[in-house]
């Protein structure tokens, strides 16, 4: 007899209990079966899963690593996407736009205000050489980043020539490496005019988050109607039609030329943190608590529909 859970997520970080235990607590209110897949549980569940003793309608995506298919999570993550179960995000949907390499070029296609930027593939890193052109464009300092990198691993924020990739290649090996031209927000108030914009099932919601400091800050509501006629929203709607994903973040600056520019293109896998367990970089429990809620509504409607 196969065991049927309504929604399984995938988690490895106990600091974020506070989104853990909202998205159980909004699966109760929805009477939807739960279960969290622990790192203690990854590899029964896979055993189990494979073996067609449990099956899931819905998995929520919170920890995989899609640039190392050896992963658990990642092997858990494929097997259930091709057992029908509804993935949030589903790993092809989500490979593609994790890397930034690949995304790039889709976002300039459709006409997304992106920094100057020069790809690099590994094979070429070593003896790689700007053109003059390409130099002049990237100024100095620029930022050299993994295409498939995440948590500022292999980061470059102070590069001021081709020499400074193999900082970024001894942090981080990867396929390709992005030069990307230094984007500097316009301050008001001391603060750096720089969003994280959370876009799930439809939903978005801003913040006011530090890119020197990594705190959050939620708008007050004169700030909510202030950016409510800007593209602010729309740009994250425009990259959820683009990709096809459900549940990301995305950063966005809005620079000394007055453009907002997408910064960070998509993060998948939210880190949750919440303020409470961390004031100094996590997420304003008010905002953990409402995505939280709309990821259960979200699926609530995916499996009954």
């Amino acid at each position: 007899m196969t065991r049927i859970y309504d929604l399984v997520m995938t988690h490895k970080l106990d600091a974020d209990d506070l989104f853990i235990h909202r998205v159980q607590q909004h699966c109760a209110e929805q009477r939807l079966t739960f279960f969290l897949i622990e790192p203690l549980w990854v590899e029964p569940f896979c055993d189990q899963f494979a073996k067609g003793k449990i099956w899931a309608r819905a998995l929520l995506n919170m920890h995989s690593e899609h640039h190392l298919p050896e992963d658990n999570y990642h092997r858990l993550i494929w097997l259930a996407h091709e057992r029908q179960t509804k993935v949030i995000d589903p790993p092809d949907v989500a490979i593609e736009t994790f890397d930034k390499a690949r995304l790039h070029a889709r976002l300039v296609g459709a006409g997304f205000e992106v920094p100057f930027t020069v790809i690099v593939p590994r094979a070429q890193a070593d003896n790689f050489v700007l053109v003059e052109a390409d130099r002049a464009a990237l100024r100095a300092p620029f930022v050299i980043k993994p295409s498939r990198g995440y948590g500022r691993r292999g980061v470059i924020m102070d590069a001021t020539s081709e020499g400074d990739l193999a900082r970024s290649v001894a942090a981080w090996s990867d396929q390709h490496y992005l030069l990307q031209r230094r984007i500097l927000p316009q301050r008001r108030n001391e603060e750096p005019v720089y969003f994280r914009v959370f876009h799930v099932f439809g939903s978005v919601w801003f913040c006011w988050w530090n890119c020197f400091t990594d705190r959050y800050r939620l708008p007050t509501p004169a700030e909510e109607e202030q950016w409510a006629s800007t593209p602010l929203r729309e740009i994250v709607h425009r990259i959820a039609r683009l990709t096809g994903m459900k549940f990301f973040s995305s950063e966005i600056a809005l620079s000394e030329s007055n453009e907002l520019v997408l910064i960070d293109y998509v993060n998948d896998q939210c880190h949750m943190l919440s303020q409470s367990a961390n004031p100094q970089m996590g997420v304003p429990d008010e905002l953990v608590a409402a995505i939280a809620r709309r990821l259960v509504e979200g699926v609530s409607q995916m499996i009954k529909s």
